[in-house]
């Protein structure tokens, strides 16, 4: 896995310096442009969202109902998630870019050719209604510099200028999906990997942007009453920290973070043995990924919804009433949820971040019943924050866990950050130690 690769954009004022470009009038003219960028990406990228949740809600809620389930019934994800391989590997097939990013290879950030923006959205948007287990922060980070780059291509910005832009503009259309708009400036500040003067030269522009963002979202989920599934927790009663928190962190990150590392080992083979038959092995693995949620849901009597999609729907029911699953059915839910996880992300087009986030918070929880002195939301905690740092993102993972979590995570930043630390180490460690590719 080995967490997102790191790109070197050029900055955006040429061969000035760092220091020098901050304090210029071209670079306080780029935060004016991010923020005006901000307001027509981020306007698209709800509407993407809204329809990808009104859509979702047609297939698992409405359909299910006009046939008389009042939920999904256990065969469903197999049809929907093979018609979910043939669309998205059409997409992928056919149109320009491949349908973009592949979750197996980490979250990446960089410019996006708005010729590849139609099949970004064709891929994604079959992957995300009908049930792939990805989540939608990737597509969304293409589709905002992709439209970014229309913008400031017009203006004929050069390419310095059109790279802060496209990150600005891919900030903007991810500023309201994790719930607080500093996560997009800083998820995208860990996937470019700057230095820090120059991280400062993007990260500022991406600030703006997603600002502007998260308030075109907010102003727009008010007055059109549209949903967009975005990562949230309610209110949860804060615990104190404990010696068993920290005495737990470590193991229980290890061990997140080894079971994530295999889940990327999987998503990789699959997704090379996809490069030379797309069609089939992605429909093929549409159909298994479909058969595990069938399973889950016949021998828990749950719905396989559960197993389905990103969790970001599920997740607030895990944090709040870990009491509807027993400790079998979060076993079962584990094991069919990373099974689905591990194949989806090779194939089908989305983020790798909403699924190893619920994972986590999946794993924290079934450690909190099977484990005395861990409390659920103690347990909870440790396993989002490992959960998303093993994906390359420790700083995000982090301000992630503490932003959903609220008052309950203020006494446990200490397990949450040592779980983080773990889940990297542990994840390094096991990248060194696999044996190169032939």
């Amino acid at each position: 896995m080995g967490g997102a690769p790191v790109h070197e954009e050029p900055g955006p004022t040429g061969a000035q310096e760092p220091d020098v470009a901050l304090h210029s009038r071209g670079y306080l003219l780029l935060l004016v442009v991010s923020g005006l960028v901000g307001i027509p990406i981020s306007a698209i990228a709800f509407g993407f969202l809204a329809a990808v949740h009104e859509l979702e809600h047609v297939v698992w809620d409405s359909f299910p109902q006009s046939m008389g389930y009042d939920v999904p019934p256990a065969w469903w994800p197999i049809p929907a998630l093979g018609l979910a391989g043939l669309l998205c590997a059409i997409a992928v097939t056919r149109l320009p870019g491949s349908g973009g990013h592949v979750p197996a290879m980490g979250l990446t950030a960089g410019a996006t050719p708005p010729s590849f923006l139609p099949g970004v959205v064709a891929a994604a948007g079959a992957s995300l209604v009908l049930g792939a287990v990805v989540g939608p922060e990737a597509p969304l980070i293409a589709l905002g510099s992709g439209l970014a780059l229309v913008a400031v291509r017009r203006g004929k910005a050069d390419d310095q200028v059109a790279a802060v832009i496209a990150s600005a503009g891919s900030a903007a259309a991810i500023s309201a999906i994790f719930g607080n708009p500093l996560v997009a400036a800083v998820i995208l500040l860990e996937a470019v990997g700057l230095a820090r003067r120059q991280a400062l030269l993007v990260v500022l522009p991406c600030l703006v942007s997603s600002g502007v963002g998260a308030l075109v979202f907010t102003g727009l989920g008010d007055w059109t009453g549209l949903g967009i599934g975005a990562l949230a927790i309610p209110h949860l009663e804060p615990p104190g920290l404990v010696t068993a928190d920290l005495v737990s962190a470590i193991p229980l990150a290890a061990l997140v973070a080894g079971a994530m590392f295999v889940v990327f080992v999987v998503g990789k083979k699959t997704a090379s043995m996809a490069g030379s038959r797309p069609i089939m092995i992605t429909v093929a693995v549409g159909l298994v990924a479909g058969s595990s949620a069938a399973v889950y849901a016949v021998v828990t009597d749950h719905s396989p919804a559960e197993v389905a999609m990103s969790g970001q729907a599920t997740l607030p029911t895990l944090a709040t009433n870990p009491g509807h699953w027993s400790a079998f059915a979060l076993v079962m839910l584990l094991l069919c949820k990373g099974l689905a996880y591990a194949l989806c992300i090779g194939v089908f087009r989305g983020g790798s971040v909403f699924p190893a986030v619920f994972l986590g918070a999946a794993s924290g929880v079934l450690a909190g019943m099977v484990f005395p002195g861990i409390g659920s939301v103690d347990g909870l905690a440790i396993g989002m924050a490992a959960g998303a740092a093993v994906i390359g993102l420790p700083i995000t993972s982090v301000l992630l866990t503490t932003l959903l979590l609220g008052d309950a995570a203020t006494h446990l930043m200490p397990a949450i950050i040592l779980a983080a630390v773990t889940a990297i180490v542990v994840e390094e460690m096991l990248t060194d130690r696999r044996p190169a590719p032939a």
